[in-house]
């Protein structure tokens, strides 16, 4: 009875250990995940008001949206609060970087709840943006809705 139960444990193992092994890629070979959904859908966050964070997601974004494997597939969405709400004033200037991905087909969200707590008026803001209610929010709705959600 033993040796039964040894022998047993003994070709699990085996067999946890060959499929462990074919299921790992050629390093030499793997070229990243193929895209083979009809659409992907991605959410990207900005709550930081830094200069370099700011130009790093919206590079990302770019980066996404040039992706081969995701050409004509890809639905972003950037949403701003708190800090990121910096993102979209008139005074600081990204509106060349932020028209050039709306051109792309991306949608810019400012929460309304970063509007009103810290009285920003919105003719201070770029008037090509769109508003949510808030920014958590639609964190939350986009992700039960299967966006992947990017942080940069």
């Amino acid at each position: 009875m033993k040796k039964n139960i040894t022998t047993l444990v003994l070709a699990v193992l085996l067999l946890l250990t060959k499929s462990y092994g074919q299921s790992l890629p050629d390093q030499a070979s793997f070229h990243g995940a193929e895209a083979n959904l009809k659409e992907y859908k991605a959410l990207y966050i900005i709550n930081q008001s830094d200069d370099k964070k700011i130009r790093a997601t919206l590079r990302n974004i770019n980066n996404a949206l040039g992706d081969d494997r995701l050409k004509g597939k890809l639905q972003v969405e950037l949403v701003a609060f708190g800090d990121g709400v910096e993102l979209f004033k008139k005074s600081n200037h990204y509106d060349t970087l932020l028209t050039n991905l709306q051109k792309k087909g991306v949608l810019l969200a400012e929460c309304e709840n970063t509007v009103r707590e810290r009285k920003i008026d919105k003719a201070d803001l770029w008037p090509f943006i769109s508003y949510v209610p808030s920014g958590n929010g639609e964190i939350i709705i986009r992700q039960f809705q299967g966006w992947a959600t990017v942080h940069p």
